[in-house]
């Protein structure tokens, strides 16, 4: 039978961008829809929160939007809920009509390359997270007493770590950064940060303004070797045809560096294109990196690849993050796309393993979960509601799967089960008491980064 969509109850999986731009365009398609979005952590917004660079404070008010989005009629934030764990995929879709699954991509790819092992060698997205305070990273520790760090990648992430290790730590200490990580950036003795990328600067993936950010930062030289500039045929015809401008303007902004002299600035970054690490050197923790030259050329599909030439050299640097992308882990109860780190799907409708065609009823995805880690945060728009869209249109015609009516309601189950689930109200409380204690200091938050004080501080604000 057809299926109104007011009359739809809805779990959403993940409070990031993805699920609470879910959350819209369901509350838009029917005002008062039943909503339940459910997240790990006690605190919502995902990568809003945990991600985005703290000197990055425009990109974190998107989470005005979010606020009006859990203030509507039929909306209900579950925190501190893990699936899996707390809860699992049959038990949600026991109770409700449509799950959809909004968790992201929770880790990284890894170079596999002799030494990726060594102390000194992390995640780009462990020093987000510990720079950002996220609980999963607070214990992390980064030996900033090396003078010379790498980073392999050249997208957003690696422009925010090479930022953050090359910023004079006093123009951080206005913003909302993790309290440890300030104090630890405080001592740090990174002079040269490198960062590497294995092909040109037509390829280079992050944006212009986060380009163009590194070489605006106080006391920082940003050094490019204008021979990595000069275009090879395939890179030239890339940027002819290309609709983006985004390369075009990273170009024009790399050759403008290129031409300046160095200020003797006291620190420096340092951009090396056309470059692949093939081992991380070192005894027990990294000493530096072996590069291998690489030569560009059309890819048969049309786009470009880089292949090694031979021509080797050796970099001394006592930290390397790699940042070569994120992937999506396999969750209990779905099916998972090994190769693409993704949960298969058709449009956001969940199919039963990779390259089937037969969809999963009421089952759904959205966000880098669906579709790999690509674009920006502004982009989950269109994907959340491209899913939403599927998810109506099967509403509509009656192929959404049966609810288990005779249960115990979502609230019992967790609560038999002793999990001290977070509202939105609690949120609120959370957030008011991490404002004011950064409000002293003149920053805009202090960040709690313990889930278990963070729930003590929720009690005692319930009670207080």
């Amino acid at each position: 039978m057809p299926i109104s969509p007011s009359e739809l109850r809805v779990a959403i999986v993940g409070s990031g961008p993805a699920g609470f731009y879910a959350a819209e365009a369901l509350q838009k398609a029917a005002g008062g829809i039943r909503i339940d979005l459910f997240d790990r952590l006690p605190t919502p917004f995902g990568l809003v929160r945990g991600g985005v660079a703290p000197d990055h404070p425009k990109i974190k008010s998107v989470t005005r939007v979010f606020d009006r989005i859990a203030a509507q009629p039929g909306f209900r934030f579950l925190g501190h809920v893990r699936l899996g764990e707390d809860v699992t995929v049959t038990e949600l879709r026991d109770r409700y009509d449509v799950l959809i699954v909004a968790v992201g991509a929770e880790t990284d790819h890894t170079l596999d390359i002799p030494g990726e092992h060594l102390a000194g060698s992390h995640a780009a997205t462990e020093f987000v997270g510990w720079f950002n305070g996220h609980p999963d990273y607070v214990e992390s520790v980064f030996d900033l007493s090396q003078t010379a760090a790498a980073i392999v990648g050249i997208g957003n992430v690696a422009m925010d770590v090479a930022r953050i290790l090359a910023k004079d730590p006093d123009h951080l200490a206005t913003t909302d950064i993790a309290d440890h990580a300030l104090r630890a950036l405080r001592g740090s003795r990174v002079t040269t940060i490198h960062l590497l990328t294995r092909r040109g600067p037509v390829q280079a993936a992050c944006t212009t303004p986060e380009l163009r950010e590194l070489g605006e930062l106080e006391g920082v030289d940003v050094v490019v070797d204008r021979r990595d500039l000069e275009l090879d045929p395939a890179s030239a015809e890339q940027l002819a045809r290309s609709d983006d401008r985004t390369p075009a303007k990273n170009l024009e902004v790399l050759r403008e560096w290129a031409e300046r002299k160095p200020g003797g600035a006291p620190r420096r970054v340092v951009i090396h294109f056309n470059v692949s690490p093939v081992e991380l050197t070192g005894t027990h923790r990294v000493a530096g990196v072996e590069l291998v030259r690489n030569r560009l050329e059309a890819d048969p599909r049309g786009s470009v690849r880089a292949v090694a030439t031979g021509e080797k050299h050796h970099l001394a640097a006592g930290l390397v993050f790699r940042s070569v992308g994120y992937r999506g882990i396999p969750l209990a109860g779905l099916p998972f796309d090994e190769r693409r780190g993704v949960i298969p799907n058709l449009g956001g409708r969940v199919v039963e393993e990779p390259g089937s065609t037969t969809v999963i009823p009421g089952l759904y995805v959205c966000g880098w979960i669906k579709r790999g880690p690509q674009g920006v945060i502004g982009t989950n728009k269109s994907c959340a509601t491209d899913t939403v869209a599927q998810l109506l249109a099967d509403a509509a015609a009656g192929s959404m799967h049966q609810v288990r009516e005779i249960l115990p309601s979502i609230d019992e189950l967790l609560s038999g089960r002793g999990v001290a689930v977070t509202s939105w109200g609690d949120w609120l409380l959370l957030d008011r008491a991490e404002q004011e204690r950064g409000s002293a200091a003149g920053r805009p938050r202090e960040k709690v980064t313990s889930v278990v004080e963070m729930l003590e501080i929720i009690q005692a604000r319930r009670t207080g």
